[in-house]
């Protein structure tokens, strides 16, 4: 059996050679121990790191982990490797906030709580990898059901949806009629997971 030492390695090797979140299972079946362990190194290195005063740090994504530059150095890997960053204007920010808290949900419900045409909005946000269709509706015509993807959670840093900031105002316009069953959702849901830089 591997020593601590050595599956600390193990683990950290194989999250600086990922481009995506990895699942504490999947490390532990690749590394040869339990997932209890993975968590057990996973902490280990976050305090190591911490107290070593190191540019990086692991989070949870998307229901694995995953290492990140700490946000400080985030202009510096800018320069570095160029703008690759995703701008949306506010319609698009608007319509994405009401599908990640509708899904699923139809194109047309989604143009009746906006009020304007999405059409052109859901293709770009498609596009971007953060929006894919995860049905087809019961109406006429069998309409596409739109739902956020894993992209969406790891640009958005979030383990799930479950961590989605809860909604203050659950009778606001913006959400539309039925907007307060978002708050009842999942008593887990948390201010944290969505950072406003």
């Amino acid at each position: 059996m591997q020593g601590i030492k050595e599956i600390k390695r193990a683990v950290e090797a194989l999250l600086f050679a990922s481009d995506f979140p990895l699942k504490g299972k999947r490390i532990a079946n690749i590394v040869g121990c339990s997932p209890k362990m993975v968590e057990k190194i996973i902490l280990l290195l976050k305090k190591e790191y911490e107290e070593t005063e190191r540019t990086f740090t692991i989070k949870q994504v998307n229901k694995g982990f995953r290492l990140y530059t700490l946000p400080e150095f985030a202009e510096l890997i800018r320069k570095l490797k160029g703008t690759r960053e995703l701008y949306f204007s506010e319609a698009a920010l608007t319509t994405l906030a009401v599908i990640t808290y509708r899904q699923p949900i139809t194109r047309r419900e989604v143009e009746q709580i906006r009020g304007v045409d999405c059409s052109g909005v859901i293709h770009t946000l498609q596009y971007a990898g953060l929006l894919k269709v995860v049905g087809k509706g019961d109406g006429f015509g069998h309409p596409y059901l739109y739902g956020t993807t894993d992209k969406f959670l790891e640009t958005f840093q979030l383990e799930s949806l479950e961590y989605l900031p809860g909604i203050e105002n659950e009778n606001s316009a913006f959400f539309g009629e039925g907007g307060s069953r978002f708050q009842k959702k999942d008593s887990r849901i948390t201010q944290e997971g969505i950072n406003q830089d």
